[in-house]
């Protein structure tokens, strides 16, 4: 079976808790009961787009518990494939999280069976796929040869390079679009360097997430800044899984990249305003009125 959106990336249980301040060390916090969701930098890419209308498949690993299935449900519920969904002996992933009131968080993530997705997983689904997005709660050297594959033959290249790590010159040049939020491009540049420098890493474009702020679309004809609606933020997780997600399923329906940014800055501005992940983001219809 082929997908024209092919997601490469993490399948995670969100544990959140709603607390008034992140402890400090050594130190106890009280707060709210938990709440467990589907999450995942992958799985929330995969149906952030999936809910918008694209044709995606999600590459991932999950163990076989409660947790795993939960989060096929979830995937299946919001219009993902999960033929390319993995099943190993090990758990599945975890990420632990602190909400505050300002609706910023905090992750802990337990990778568990995230760490078992091998580029085997990978190269047999690129067939008929427009664009491939990947992420890094999974191994390092899946997703360099994912984005090589992918590259090779003709499909769109994006990364969310999310968590940050050190990925290769070859790999960075083979992307058609670098996805990084201000910390992550801070990471890569280092503090005080252009934004536009990111282009000489070389990937052929970059997209730069600014939270409430927006984004900016950094290109070689310059660089295009993208304001987000004004919204009152609930619980920021997943926002720029969201992004991710609506940005390339855009990208698949044949749109230029910043009118497939634009329509990403919505799609994060509607999530923050609702809790959790993978629940928040809007279908193509809630999208609309924006």
């Amino acid at each position: 079976m082929t997908h024209e959106v092919l997601v490469v990336g993490s399948a995670n249980a969100d544990l959140v808790v709603q607390a008034d301040r992140r402890p400090a060390a050594g130190e106890t916090v009280l707060g709210g009961d938990t709440v467990i969701s589907p999450g995942g930098k992958g799985a929330n890419t995969a149906v952030a787009a999936a809910k918008l209308g694209a044709d995606v498949a999600l590459v991932a690993a999950i163990g076989d518990d409660p947790y795993g299935a939960m989060l096929t449900e979830s995937l299946r519920g919001a219009g993902v494939h999960t033929d390319l969904l993995r099943t190993v002996s090990r758990p599945t992933g975890i990420a632990y999280i602190t909400v505050t009131p300002d609706g910023e968080n905090s992750i802990l993530v337990s990778p568990g069976a995230n760490g078992e997705l091998g580029p085997a997983h990978v190269v047999d689904a690129l067939t008929g796929a427009k664009v491939l997005v990947a992420s890094l709660e999974v191994p390092l050297h899946t997703v360099e040869s994912a984005v090589a594959a992918a590259a090779g033959a003709g499909v769109r290249t994006v990364l969310n390079l999310s968590p940050t790590a050190k990925v290769s010159s070859r790999t960075l040049a083979a992307l058609d679009v670098l996805l990084v939020n201000e910390h992550e491009a801070a990471w890569l540049l280092g503090s005080d360097a252009e934004l536009a420098g990111l282009l000489e890493l070389g990937p052929r474009a970059a997209v730069v997430t600014l939270g409430a702020r927006g984004a900016l679309v950094i290109t070689p004809s310059g660089t295009t800044e993208i304001a987000s609606p004004e919204v009152q933020a609930v619980d920021t997780t997943g926002a720029g899984d969201g992004f991710a997600g609506a940005l390339t399923a855009a990208l698949a329906g044949g749109a230029e990249l910043e009118p497939a940014a634009r329509r990403a800055v919505r799609v994060a501005a509607i999530s923050v305003t609702r809790p959790g992940a993978q629940p928040s983001y809007p279908s193509a219809d809630e999208l609309a009125p924006w």
